[in-house]
């Protein structure tokens, strides 16, 4: 494909799609001129270099996050709602943990969602600093659930690459693993049980119950209790 008809949207798409594929490390314009029937250089007249493909890359995949409305009778289900999007939104598409940990990101889709999350909380009552300070405490923590996925991702390709058996090491490693744990009962217990191959993935539930607990605990000024419990005589009085 002549590069007077590649566009700048059709190259990000295709970079998107290479990057789910192959990760970080299989993105260069080789790969991706490949991809798209051109030449690499002719990638270059549209982004300056991998860098810049990768936050142009990062942008489109933000814009992916559908909002909820804001609601202040209902913020922690609207809370909850946009940091499940975004948790999704980073297991379609691995690379960008990494990304985010090795690149200087920004753009209008991210900028869009951080702005949406501050309204959520500032809408239930946060003062602007409260409301920073929750919302850096939800992103964290879909950051963090998100990252096993990524971990995964990226081992994966990089034994494929090496021409390993993926599923065969990572079941090696657990055996090392349960010798390891041998010393210390309740890693033995779980370990050594049949279940012990899906000891590295979060039980089920525990996102769920994770991000409820955190919510839980994230109320404005002038709330002293969490929901669903009672205040007692000692904090009325105060």
């Amino acid at each position: 494909m002549p590069r007077d008809t590649l566009t700048q949207e059709q190259i990000v798409r295709t970079a998107v799609e290479l990057l789910d594929d192959e990760g970080l490390e299989g993105l260069n314009m080789r790969s991706l001129g490949k991809r798209l029937g051109a030449a690499a250089t002719a990638v270059y007249w549209h982004v300056k270099n991998k860098d810049d493909l990768v936050l142009l890359a990062a942008d489109r995949v933000w814009q992916e996050l559908e909002l909820p409305e804001l609601d202040a009778g209902d913020w922690r289900e609207t809370a909850t709602v946009t940091a499940d999007r975004l948790h999704a939104m980073l297991v379609r598409h691995p690379w960008l943990v990494q990304a985010i940990g090795s690149h200087l990101l920004y753009g209008t889709g991210e900028a869009r969602y951080d702005d949406h999350l501050l309204g959520v909380f500032e809408t239930a009552g946060f003062t602007p600093q409260e409301a920073d300070r929750a919302a850096g405490a939800l992103v964290t923590y879909v950051l963090g659930n998100a990252l096993g996925t990524s971990a995964v991702a990226s081992l994966t390709r990089k034994l494929r690459r090496a021409g390993e058996d993926a599923e065969g090491m990572l079941s090696q490693t657990l055996a090392k693993a349960a010798e390891v744990a041998e010393p210390f009962p309740r890693l033995r217990e779980r370990l050594g049980t049949s279940a012990a191959a899906e000891y590295g993935e979060a039980p089920d539930g525990s996102y769920a119950a994770g991000l409820r607990a955190l919510l839980d605990g994230l109320r404005p000024r002038g709330t002293d209790t969490a929901p669903g419990t009672a205040r007692t005589a000692g904090d009325a009085s105060r």
